[in-house]
């Protein structure tokens, strides 16, 4: 039988257990979220604010795994991040999916330190305006932070913020980039950050991205923590793995073929010479290409040229002759019908349409 001063030590023992317990959980490093989603933070509330311009026809993806990661984070217990969605002139958005987007204010609003996150996609510069432009080199100027995901590297570029800085960018702007600012470094990575400067590929990218950016700035615990409530396996790296097609399911020499073309589209090779350096019979790699892609080498070889012709012409303000020796075409009327074939237009009528574009907004050439 337990004596009643026995029992009382017990009950205190307990208690004290029950404390340490409760203390112990507490101070555990992001253990699980806040049961409820937080509400909407004010900028007055957070720790950090993120202002995000959303420039017309943006991407959703790129938008949601930018701003996911942040909501989530938010619900372990202590209030981050806030956000706030800015236009050029303060009016909704309409993304690439057609969906509009309500914004918080207007770019011009800003604070000369303030962090400022570009999100855009399809025609990055039609829309931009010179003003626009001068808020981003106020911001750096005064020592702001300064990011673009997908195409907006180019806006930040074309206002000359990334001077010193690498870049990374969405794959297929990538030869663009390249050829209309060839003083800065592209980097091969989904994303690069360092103080000043944050440039990604965009797309489901993001959520790595942002993952990245919690771990440096609150640590691996909370990073880890919010990857397994979005159910996101984070890769080791920076993701400098290449974005391209699953290939598992295609023949070695195809794949090989591939990549020698891929890597050769300035410089055309003769198939001879492909199908040598992957040590397959131009017979052979004929059949397996006919088999995968109802094409032959050739005819792979010269869609992935044009192709890389059309997004130089899209993206980048060359010209059609330089665009077509950027792709290996020597004859420029060569180049006009096989152009024409595909695309169903001249390659002067794809750069005439980004200049009309231009016009109509009375997009200036920007003063760099």
């Amino acid at each position: 039988m337990v004596t009643a001063p026995i029992q009382h030590d017990l009950i205190v023992l307990a208690i004290c257990l029950i404390i340490l317990v409760m203390i112990d959980v507490t101070n555990a490093p992001w253990p699980y979220p806040r049961p409820d989603s937080p509400p909407l933070l004010t900028p007055e509330q957070a720790e950090h604010t993120l202002n995000v311009w959303l420039v017309p026809r943006f991407s959703m993806l790129t938008l949601f795994g930018l701003l996911e990661p942040l909501r989530v984070a938010n619900r372990f217990g202590r209030d981050l991040v806030a956000w706030r969605l800015l236009s050029a002139d303060g009016d909704a958005v309409v993304a690439s999916n057609g969906v509009r987007i309500d914004v918080d204010g207007a770019l011009s609003s800003l604070e000369d330190s303030s962090h400022l996150m570009v999100v855009s996609s399809y025609d990055a510069e039609a829309t931009v305006r010179s003003q626009d432009r001068a808020v981003l080199r106020r911001i750096a100027a005064h020592g702001g932070w300064l990011g673009g995901l997908d195409t907006a590297p180019f806006i930040l570029a074309r206002a000359g913020v990334l001077a010193g800085h690498r870049v990374a960018l969405h794959w297929e702007s990538v030869p663009g980039f390249r050829r209309e600012f060839p003083t800065l470094e592209i980097s091969p990575a989904h994303y690069e950050f360092d103080a000043m400067r944050l440039t990604g590929s965009g797309g489901a990218g993001s959520i790595d991205m942002m993952l990245a950016w919690i771990e440096n700035a609150y640590g691996p615990a909370l990073a880890d923590a919010v990857g397994r409530q979005l159910i996101h396996e984070r890769p080791s790296g920076n993701g400098v793995e290449t974005l391209r097609q699953d290939y598992r399911d295609l023949p070695r020499s195809v794949v090989q073929s591939l990549a020698v073309m891929e890597a050769n589209l300035f410089q055309a090779l003769p198939i001879p010479e492909v199908c040598k350096l992957v040590g397959q019979s131009q017979r052979q790699l004929t059949r397996l290409f006919r088999r995968h892609f109802d094409e032959t080498p050739q005819q792979c070889y010269l869609g992935m040229r044009l192709d890389r012709a059309r997004q130089l012409l899209a993206d980048s303000r060359i010209l059609v002759t330089e665009a077509a020796l950027a792709t290996g075409f020597t004859q420029p009327a060569h180049f006009t019908r096989a152009y024409r074939k595909r695309f169903g237009e001249t390659p002067s009528a794809t750069a005439d349409k980004r200049l009309d574009a231009e016009r109509y907004l009375h997009i200036e050439t920007p003063d760099l």
